[in-house]
């Protein structure tokens, strides 16, 4: 098993943000988990909905180091299907708090894709605070986009980066 995960959380499992995972793939060994591929309902207090993909999925999450998020820009935050994932952490704070509590020191970091480099740091918050919250360590973000279906040389600089500040960690 390598030591990363990268969840994908997109509603086209094959758009702009897929092709700027593949890139990465080259330079930085990881397993990927697409959720648009699973059962993941939205939280519910009750939690009526614990026989769904979301628990099986974090106890395979917890075994690695470093988790990276890879998601497009929707209207100005995470694509929905990455917002549900967060709010169901919620369960690994309520009913599952052993498997929260393995969440510590794990390492954190988001690949963000929109149509342009416009992003703002405020889009990171989320996920810093997130990390902060269940004692991760957070240790970085890219962001990226294609321009006429092709990652621009300055984008392909940024993963290269991206990669080796993963590798060091």
């Amino acid at each position: 098993m390598t030591k990363r995960i990268l969840i994908f959380g997109s509603s086209r499992n094959d758009g702009n943000t897929s092709t700027i995972v593949n890139c990465l793939k080259q330079s930085l060994d990881f397993d990927l988990i697409n959720l648009n591929g699973l059962n993941i309902s939205h939280f519910d207090y009750k939690h009526q909905n614990r026989d769904d993909d979301f628990l099986p999925l974090m106890r395979k999450v917890i075994g690695y180091q470093q988790i990276i998020f890879a998601t497009p820009v929707y209207w100005y935050t995470m694509s929905g299907i990455l917002k549900v994932f967060f709010d169901r952490l919620t369960d690994c704070l309520t009913i599952e708090k052993d498997l929260g509590r393995k969440l510590r020191n794990k390492q954190m970091s988001v690949l963000s894709t929109s149509n342009d480099d416009s992003q703002n740091e405020e889009f990171f918050l989320p996920f810093i605070l997130s990390a902060e919250y269940l004692g991760m360590d957070y240790i970085g973000n890219i962001h990226t986009w294609l321009e006429n279906e092709k990652i621009p040389n300055v984008v392909k600089n940024r993963i290269t980066y991206f990669a080796k500040l993963h590798s060091t960690n």
